[in-house]
């Protein structure tokens, strides 16, 4: 009853915004019901400075339910297909995430960007979006600010992504015959699955291959989406080492203590979902789970926008959007070449 009395009006208003937010970003995908969620939060900011009673309800949602959402996440992944499909496409995958986080260290360094922000600009553009920001902003002790602004970079690449990438496998060449070369590209140079979904929706649709690329794009989507256990975990031991050095952590560094549980629980439920559908379970059962788990996401980019400077933002937005930029071109050209250094397309 306590915790109701602390934290209920919090999470209703988050609530509030996360179910009309979820069924505008059903009708409108490429923009997606987290980015939605968050600007809407946001705008509500502007006019209600003290959220009192509130306070505490939206906090608990930006942090417990994100790390929620990437718990549910896992019952997504069957990792025999993910593997499967990763012997093709896993080179790509790591070139492409190599290439952005260096993108991301160097830039940090030249453009004098605050190191959170590098940090969700390039893990959100190399593995999957709002996902990745979703598992690493609790990990490195990202702000509500810094958060927000990386989702707003991410979402404007995606948006470019989804209309542009269809011409250009056109221009360049892709074969139209089959969707793997387009799937494949679209799986790893494009970061949110939205817009993974639809590009490859629309190249489907522009040669009538049925839903061939789509599959192939969703499913190296889903093996990039793995990358998130090891960057993050990463990611983790050097916030650890920080803060030890820093004077916040009371004792000396802890492998133990540093490591996120909720990323356990993730790849747990992947290994469930794995074994439960080898043992003849119809992956289906499943899908309700995913679905909460982005609308989890929803909610909590509704928490993250009410706890936003939108002004803040705006006057520090230049930088992020050219760190994105170079994270985004980067991606693309390194998978267009190694795609056609292994005959691919």
């Amino acid at each position: 009853m306590g915790f109701i009395q602390k934290h209920g009006l919090g999470i209703g208003v988050c609530l509030a915004i996360a179910f009309p937010s979820w069924l505008l970003g059903k009708a409108f995908p490429v923009v997606g019901g987290a980015v939605i969620a968050i600007v809407m939060g946001m705008v509500i900011a502007m006019f209600w400075n003290d959220k009192g009673k509130a306070e505490a309800g939206i906090k608990w949602t930006s942090k417990m339910i994100l790390q929620s959402a990437v718990v549910l996440l896992g019952f997504g992944m069957n990792l025999g297909v993910i593997f499967q499909t990763g012997k093709q496409s896993l080179p790509i995958i790591v070139c492409t995430i190599t290439t952005s986080l260096l993108i991301a260290w160097i830039l940090k360094r030249v453009l004098h960007i605050h190191r959170n922000t590098a940090v969700l600009v390039g893990v959100g553009s190399s593995i999957c979006g709002g996902s990745a920001i979703a598992a690493s902003a609790p990990v490195i002790e990202a702000d509500e600010d810094e958060i927000a602004q990386a989702i707003a970079v991410i979402f404007f690449f995606n948006v470019l992504a989804a209309i542009f990438f269809p011409i250009l496998g056109k221009a360049i060449g892709f074969d139209t015959m089959h969707g793997d070369a387009f799937g494949i590209f679209a799986g790893t140079a494009i970061n949110d699955t939205s817009s993974v979904t639809a590009a490859a929706s629309t190249w489907d649709s522009m040669w009538k291959l049925g839903s061939q690329t789509l599959n192939k794009a969703v499913t190296v989507k889903l093996t990039r989406t793995l990358a998130i256990i090891p960057i993050t975990f990463g990611l983790s031991i050097m916030q650890a080492k920080k803060n030890a050095k820093a004077g916040k952590a009371a004792d000396q560094f802890s492998l133990k203590k540093a490591f996120p549980m909720f990323i356990l629980y993730f790849l747990l439920a992947a290994i469930i979902t794995t074994v439960s559908v080898h043992m003849g379970v119809n992956v289906q059962v499943f899908h309700p789970i995913t679905e909460l788990s982005k609308f989890f996401i929803v909610m909590a980019m509704a928490a993250i926008g009410l706890s936003s400077n939108i002004i803040k933002l705006i006057k520090t937005g230049g930088k992020p959007i050219v760190l994105g930029a170079s994270c985004w071109i980067g991606i693309t050209l390194v998978s267009l070449a190694l795609q056609h250094l292994m005959h691919i397309w």
